[in-house]
């Protein structure tokens, strides 16, 4: 398994260090035997997270956009000045935040979040919502784009590097699935998705996958491919290189055709019963 290949970190290691809630980002897909071939080259500058003998971890996701589905349509045009707002469930701590990601002019990101019911995981309180309008004010000094409405969830398990010097991060997400209440997708088990995460988006891991011959994909946001897959939006150029290798069953198919889910969510069938589409 690729996440013993590294030395490990604990968790109150990895606090100590500081976050990296600034950063650029680059993110890569590639085939789950290219990260095992350089895993090696990784875990001599990194160390895995590791909790209660864990080092790899579920995270269900809840993204939230406008009627108009502003926060897609934004970064479909590529809109420097763009937010995502989603609640997260980190499964396995069972602890939940509402979170802010806002784009700078400089397309750094800075990502803010709150302390979430994780009861509330589908809505967004009076203090999540007053958080995000709140975090738009300080970053944009303007207002949220509320009203938000849920529109997708997302499950995926995750491994996290961090450098042994400095507060460069690496993700790798796998096992990742959508779904809405007509209709669910999974990506390709052989593939993974890779975000780097560094102050100037030139880090070590940047250097060792475009050494090892692979580049950042240029859109691959996790919510627009879940949104596409879903049949919810329109495959746009800007996305198809990641939805052809994350869903290559997905990519000769004719857009907008979608199947019935092909199976219940056995790990969570979701017990709200109230996870809705953008057209509901």
């Amino acid at each position: 398994m690729v996440e013993r290949q590294f030395e490990s970190i604990s968790l109150a290691e990895l606090n100590a260090k500081a976050e990296m809630l600034t950063r650029l980002d680059n993110k890569y897909v590639v085939p789950m035997d290219v990260l095992d071939r350089l895993a090696p080259a990784l875990g001599r500058h990194f160390d895995i997270l590791e909790i209660d003998g864990k080092r790899c971890f579920g995270y269900r996701t809840q993204y939230f956009d406008t009627p108009q589905m502003c926060s897609f349509r934004h970064h479909v045009q590529g809109r420097r000045l763009r937010s995502k707002v989603r609640t997260r469930h980190y499964l396995d701590a069972d602890i939940c935040f509402v979170e802010v990601k806002l784009k700078s002019l400089r397309k750094v990101t800075v990502k803010k979040r709150l302390p979430h019911d994780p009861g509330a995981l589908d809505r967004l309180t009076e203090p999540a919502l007053q958080f995000v309008e709140d975090a738009h004010l300080a970053q944009y000094e303007r207002g949220s784009l509320a009203p938000y409405a849920p529109v997708m969830q997302m499950r995926y398990d995750r491994m996290t590097l961090v450098a042994r010097d400095g507060g460069e991060r690496l993700t790798i997400d796998r096992s990742l699935e959508f779904w809405n209440d007509t209709a669910a997708e999974e990506i390709s088990p052989d593939m993974v998705v890779i975000e780097t995460k560094s102050a100037f988006g030139r880090g070590i891991a940047d250097t060792i996958l475009r050494g090892a011959g692979y580049h950042p994909v240029g859109s691959c946001s996790k919510y627009c491919v879940g949104l596409a897959a879903l049949g919810m939006v329109p495959r746009f150029n800007k996305f198809l290189p990641a939805f052809r290798r994350l869903l290559p069953h997905l990519a000769e198919a004719p857009a907008g055709t979608r199947t019935a889910p092909s199976r219940q969510m056995a790990h969570d069938p979701d017990p709200f019963g109230i996870i809705r589409s953008a057209a509901a």
